[in-house]
């Protein structure tokens, strides 16, 4: 073959369906807000019918919303997108800071977000010893049972506490979680007034506590965590602690939170 010819793609693994789907969500932008069905059907090249599952499930979804004859972008585009660039946003803010706690305690230290009943790991500082915790970003661990996990539902009323957790089963979680509702409210309230969390599992100790964004609101958690080896010594949770505040109020004071 000639080295300037272009060799024919492989399509046998596409799927046209969903390049149709991702193709109607490109259509709308800031100049055009809304689309009938046979403005869209006209745009892809296929009939309305062609169309028309397409735009039932992208509106099922929520990715689109429908208005009489007109769609339109649905909040889950909006949310989605947001929620990425924020959590871009959020480890871009918070890399240096965690990375000096990180040099100036020798101790591993994450960040978090919650997603549902999840703490979504984004970002680690990896602490170069024998003994460490370091646990890979993209994990997921159930807030509750973690101490970044709880000072991320924080955030949450009792209200929306008791709505989250309402069909989730906490008796299916080992100790020392919480096994009913009324003990994760209660738990999640101490936290709330105290500020910060110190959780042990499995010979290892992580202290954690929140970060606010410029609305005050809980954007993020982040910890230190270490063997018990190194955090039982006299003095060393105190000083820890100490440490991770100071680290969490300048990542606060960088997202836009003023106390």
């Amino acid at each position: 073959m000639n080295i300037l010819e272009t060799p024919e793609k492989d399509t046998d693994y596409s799927v046209p369906a969903l390049a149709r789907g991702l193709s109607v969500l490109g259509m709308f932008n800031a100049r055009t807000r809304s689309l009938s069905i046979q403005e869209i059907a006209e745009r892809l090249g296929v009939s309305t019918s062609a169309v028309y599952r397409i735009l039932f499930t992208l509106t099922n979804m929520g990715y689109l919303n429908k208005h009489n004859t007109q769609y339109e972008l649905g909040a889950r585009v909006i949310s989605d997108g947001f929620s990425y660039l924020a959590s871009r946003d959020i480890v871009e803010v918070a890399m240096p800071h965690l990375n000096e706690l990180r040099d100036r305690t020798s101790l591993s230290c994450h960040l978090s977000i919650r997603e549902h009943t999840d703490s979504l790991y984004l970002y680690r500082a990896f602490a170069a010893q024998r003994l460490s915790v370091n646990i890979p970003v993209g994990t997921r661990i159930a807030c509750h049972c973690t101490a970044m996990g709880r000072m991320l539902l924080t955030a949450l009323s009792d209200n929306e506490l008791g709505a989250l957790y309402q069909h989730i089963r906490l008796d299916d979680y080992p100790t020392p979680a919480p096994r009913t509702l009324p003990e994760l409210q209660a738990l999640i309230e101490g936290d709330r007034n105290l500020g910060w969390v110190l959780h042990r599992s499995d010979y290892s100790t992580a202290i954690a506590t929140a970060v606010k964004d410029h609305n005050g609101k809980v954007a993020a958690a982040i910890n230190l965590s270490g063997p018990d080896a190194v955090m039982d010594p006299a003095g060393a949770k105190e000083r820890f602690l100490g440490l991770l505040l100071e680290c969490s109020a300048k990542i606060s004071r960088d997202l836009g939170h003023r106390d």
